[in-house]
């Protein structure tokens, strides 16, 4: 990584966001729950799309195009808010630049792409983490402190599914395959992730029901996943075609946990049979990117290169994945 400026000699990292979309708002909004950083600059393809948002958050500085904003030396790090078909080239574009990244998840459209970009972080030694920010949230924490204390018993099954509909358009992004369209990357991500941190390793048996748009792509799946160390079975789902539940269950041989909402999981139980036993509610002020925002901020101002809790090979794992669901041939 590029030595570090004055932002992070300081302990401020300095962020710049690239891509001024839907979820570049919710970033925004949430760093100011994070102390420690600030926002000093804003890029969209159209140079007045950027300049609305910056104004809309008092961020000083907007770009039209990308480059400038890689370029700027008052940027500690950037926040990669692009589709996912873009994540690659943005990304090694401000790793070039000497730039810290926090990509949104998923990190790129395949495996093949996550393994050049991690190649391209290691050669130029610098900082990038997935934003998988699910795995920060302070219930799905409590979840997986209560699984490691035994308060469940041993983990037999994990439920969990995620789902909205989608406003078909064969030109958007959801539904377009050359947008890395479809359900699995844009949302089955987030089950998928859930299974992954409660046992990470690759399961030995995929079982799978997918419906497909018109364009082609998975607008609903349904699949059943075997981890043979760790001998739980998961019941996965997510869709394009309804709203589903959108709630995830840890059960166990004593009990059982539900977590509702769990992709932004505000709140978690933990039940013994019927009875509910505890709960956890974390009181967030914002919508719950300030934690994975917080998290790579105290990477940063500690000198990692990689983050402990969404580490490379998480998220190697995650694409390996939704390739196996994909039925894509698998990556070398």
């Amino acid at each position: 990584m590029a030595s570090k400026g004055a932002g992070q000699q300081s302990g401020t990292i300095r962020w710049g966001i690239l891509g001024c979309g839907r979820i570049a708002h919710t970033f925004a909004q949430d760093m100011a729950w994070v102390e420690g950083s600030e926002i000093l600059a804003a890029a969209a393809r159209q140079g007045d799309s950027a300049q609305a948002f910056a104004q809309q958050y008092g961020i000083p500085v907007s770009y039209q195009g990308y480059d400038a904003l890689c370029q700027d030396p008052e940027i500690d790090a950037i926040y990669v808010a692009t589709p996912h078909s873009h994540h690659l080239h943005h990304a090694e574009q401000a790793l070039a630049a000497g730039k810290a990244v926090l990509c949104e998840k998923p990190l790129t459209v395949n495996l093949s792409q996550s393994q050049t970009l991690i190649q391209a972080v290691k050669s130029h030694q610098g900082y990038l983490m997935e934003g998988m920010w699910t795995y920060f949230l302070p219930a799905i924490q409590q979840a997986k402190q209560w699984v490691e204390q035994g308060r469940i018993g041993r983990l037999l099954q994990i439920k969990a599914d995620f789902g909205y509909p989608m406003i078909y358009d064969p030109q958007g992004r959801a539904y377009n395959p050359q947008l890395g369209g479809g359900a699995v990357l844009d949302m089955g991500i987030y089950p998928l992730a859930l299974a992954w941190l409660f046992c990470p390793e690759m399961p030995e048996t995929i079982h799978q029901l997918q419906h497909h748009a018109a364009t082609g792509v998975e607008d609903e799946l349904l699949c059943l996943l075997r981890f043979p160390q760790y001998q739980v079975d998961a019941v996965l789902g997510t869709s394009f075609r309804a709203k589903l539940p959108n709630v995830a269950y840890l059960i166990g041989d004593k009990g059982q946990i539900a977590i509702e909402d769990f992709w932004r999981a505000p709140r978690c139980a933990l039940y013994h049979q019927d009875e509910l036993v505890e709960q956890f509610e974390d009181g967030r002020q914002g919508s719950g990117f300030e934690f994975q925002i917080a998290a790579v901020n105290r990477d940063l101002c500690e000198g990692r290169l990689e983050n402990r809790t969404v580490p490379h090979q998480t998220s190697l794992a995650l694409a390996q994945l939704m390739d196996r669901l994909l039925n894509r041939p698998a990556a070398s």
